[in-house]
């Protein structure tokens, strides 16, 4: 049921952000074709990916909440990584696109934006940073890398939108003030727009995917897991102890020991007893125990039985 509530949540966060990227990027497009402003175009652009990403984060997290399978026997949880990871590269996509068509600009004739252009910029910014703000607590309450990438993403878009601003502003200016050269400030803010954008790909690309190739925790986040494991009546011993990240949950790899003289049917209720108590860890989906008959002078590798 909990399970069930997080999805939820999270799914109307995706949906939230599909219409809001929806009507900004088609809002942001009218009125920079209409107000001659690329920097503008170029941010509608960058909405409208928004659109195809916040769709690619929807349909991760209904993959992610499909229970545990014969062939997915760790659950679908990675399926929100893979989603973040499609987002960054939707995002590569457009900065490219962005860049050069805000360069191709400056060998063509170009005249300045029409002031309204800067309201619309104005308006992206206050509705983009509001979803930022809750797309981003949202994901962090959650765990979901999905929700928190698509966070940075609004968060991206209201740097590019603030690089519009000002470069609509001074080409404004410069008309107003007969400088010729800062017309050329509109498709200077698309190329800074551009370098913003894969840089923000790059650096949520590059965590999405360390997540995705079945990332442990470090044994200092694992301390409270081990203290559990330990206050078991019988374990005599943690051998080893993985806690391995499928998406927003936590799979427990574990080899315990116990008194080597030990019935099989005992050794099963320790190890039961085990799992019990972690399963009692919110962030924690499953648990598997391996028992070893202790022995505290044996060299064995207990990695490799």
């Amino acid at each position: 049921m909990e399970n069930d509530a997080r999805f939820k949540k999270a799914e109307f966060v995706a949906k939230v952000g599909i219409a809001g990227n929806l009507l900004l990027a088609v809002l942001k497009y009218i009125v920079g074709v209409s107000a001659n402003s690329r920097a503008l175009v170029a941010d509608a652009v960058n909405s409208a990916s928004d659109v195809a990403g916040s769709l690619v984060v929807f349909v991760g997290l209904r993959a992610a909440k499909q229970p545990p399978d014969e062939e997915h026997p760790y659950g679908h949880g990675k399926a929100e990584s893979i989603a973040a990871i499609i987002v960054a590269v939707l995002l590569v996509l457009v900065g490219f696109e962005i860049g050069k068509s805000s360069f191709e600009a400056f060998f063509e004739p170009i005249e300045a934006p029409k002031t309204f252009a800067i309201y619309a910029v104005i308006a992206s910014i206050i509705v983009k940073e509001g979803m930022f703000r809750y797309t981003y607590k949202l994901g962090k309450k959650l765990n979901s890398d999905a929700l928190i990438v698509t966070a940075y993403d609004h968060r991206s878009d209201v740097y590019s939108s603030l690089a519009a601003l000002i470069g609509i502003g001074f080409a404004i200016s410069g008309e107003f003030f007969q400088i010729g050269w800062l017309v050329y400030a509109d498709p200077v803010a698309g190329i800074f727009v551009s370098l913003f954008i894969l840089k923000m790909a790059f650096q949520l690309g590059k965590e999405s995917i360390y997540n995705t190739l079945d990332q442990v925790l470090q044994e200092e986040e694992t301390v409270d897991f081990r203290k559990i494991v330990e206050e078991v009546e019988d374990v005599k011993k943690i051998d080893v102890l993985h806690a391995r990240v499928h998406g927003h949950y936590v799979i427990v790899d574990l080899k315990i020991s116990v008194d080597p003289h030990m019935t099989v049917e005992e050794g099963h209720k320790v190890g039961k007893e085990v799992k019990k108590r972690l399963m009692e860890q919110k962030n924690i989906q499953n648990v598997f125990v391996h028992i070893n008959p202790y022995n505290p002078d044996s060299s064995v590798d207990f990695n490799i039985i």
